[in-house]
């Protein structure tokens, strides 16, 4: 018998987590979500995954066009962070406005100022309880290191602290 979703919810908002925007365009009109489930499948080829819960409104359009970007967000990017998570009650469209997008490769809308983006193509697409799993395969990739990351933890955005080694 699996644990209460209550206790896995309380279990998981103890893991920090990268915050990243996943964008898409499907017909001429950009979707996108906030995501902290995020990680990399394989370097050969590259591919990476994002969980997208299948209510949300990015979740279709990203099937339909078989692309996607995940834009990995810098420390200065919490409000779009909120913007794209629905918390400031902006939807489809509205939700890429007041910020900076460009393309790379696949025509998935690119943020400026991130710390990353990976630039992906559909590869596979598994049903996984309440989500979908989509696995891109990274066809482009920007970078911009010398950012601080965005941290979700516990609810809350905050920052890492730089690591030297």
């Amino acid at each position: 018998m699996p644990v209460p979703p209550e206790l896995f919810v309380a279990g998981m908002r103890l893991h920090a987590a990268g915050v990243t925007v996943v964008t898409t365009v499907h017909r001429g009109r950009p979707a996108g979500l906030t995501a902290t489930s995020v990680c990399s499948v394989s370097a050969e080829p590259p591919q990476l995954l994002v969980c997208v819960n299948r209510a949300a409104d990015a979740n279709a359009p990203i099937r339909a066009s078989g692309r996607f970007c995940v834009n990995v967000l810098a420390a200065e990017q919490h409000a779009l962070a909120d913007r794209f998570a629905g918390r400031l009650g902006h939807v489809g469209a509205e939700r890429f406005e007041g910020a900076g997008w460009t393309r790379l490769v696949t025509g998935a809308p690119v943020l400026e100022g991130c710390r990353a983006a990976f630039d992906c193509t559909l590869a596979a697409a598994l049903e996984a309880g309440t989500h979908t799993v989509f696995v891109g395969l990274v066809e482009a990739v920007r970078l911009r290191p010398e950012l601080a990351p965005l941290v979700y933890h516990e609810g809350e955005y905050g920052l890492v602290a730089q690591l030297s080694g």
